[in-house]
């Protein structure tokens, strides 16, 4: 029997090439993620605190932040999902859902990357950004106790805080909020590097 591969998802024959981004959609993607960039500065997604909308602007923003949130969300419950079938122990199945999160941008960037679509590559990595301030966020909460209420959850229902107890099981809970901040930072230095990658890929004289 002939051995499978998956070298045909990588293969980069002249037809593909063809469809690699032009220089104007290099520039409107560039665009797209500086406005992008600046309103997810401004608008603070993952704020505990409830917020008003007040421009249309803002309103198209918060659509789009959902729809990232809600692809995340069901990524870091499929890691999770993974290890309800296989016989994973405790602190890797909570582990899972936080990795299949960071995975699942990586391997989209790591997929152009391949490709030779640079300006994909940066996108992905734009994301892994947002999922891993994300995931800062989660981490700033281990604090409030080893339930995750109803209304914070993905799912809608209470369920046991990934932090809390993964924190707690290392030892490092009172290290939160240093943890976090390391998190945070890196999420923002993968957005802004990305944005910045992304001039100079649109700017750039190479063919």
């Amino acid at each position: 029997m002939k051995r499978s591969d998956f070298t045909h998802l990588f293969s980069k024959k002249k037809s593909e090439q063809d469809i690699l981004p032009t220089r104007s959609a290099k520039k409107a993607v560039l665009v797209f993620f500086i406005l992008f960039f600046i309103l997810y500065i401004n608008y603070k997604p993952y704020a505990n605190t409830s917020h008003h909308i007040t421009s249309i602007t803002e309103y198209l923003f918060t659509i789009y932040q959902f729809a990232i949130n809600q692809t995340l969300g069901i990524v870091h419950e499929g890691g999770h999902g993974v290890c309800y079938l296989l016989p994973c122990p405790k602190f890797l199945m909570v582990s899972m859902g936080t990795l299949f999160q960071w995975l699942f941008p990586l391997g989209i960037a790591y997929y152009y990357k391949k490709k030779g679509n640079r300006i994909a590559f940066l996108m992905g990595l734009f994301i892994l950004g947002i999922s891993m301030d994300y995931t800062a966020w989660y981490m700033s909460t281990a604090h409030e106790g080893a339930i995750l209420p109803a209304h914070k959850s993905f799912l809608g229902v209470e369920a046991m805080h990934d932090f809390h107890y993964l924190f707690s099981s290392l030892g490092v809970l009172a290290y939160e909020s240093l943890i976090s901040g390391v998190t945070r930072a890196i999420g923002y230095f993968l957005m802004a590097g990305t944005v910045i990658g992304m001039f100079f890929e649109a700017f750039s004289n190479k063919s």
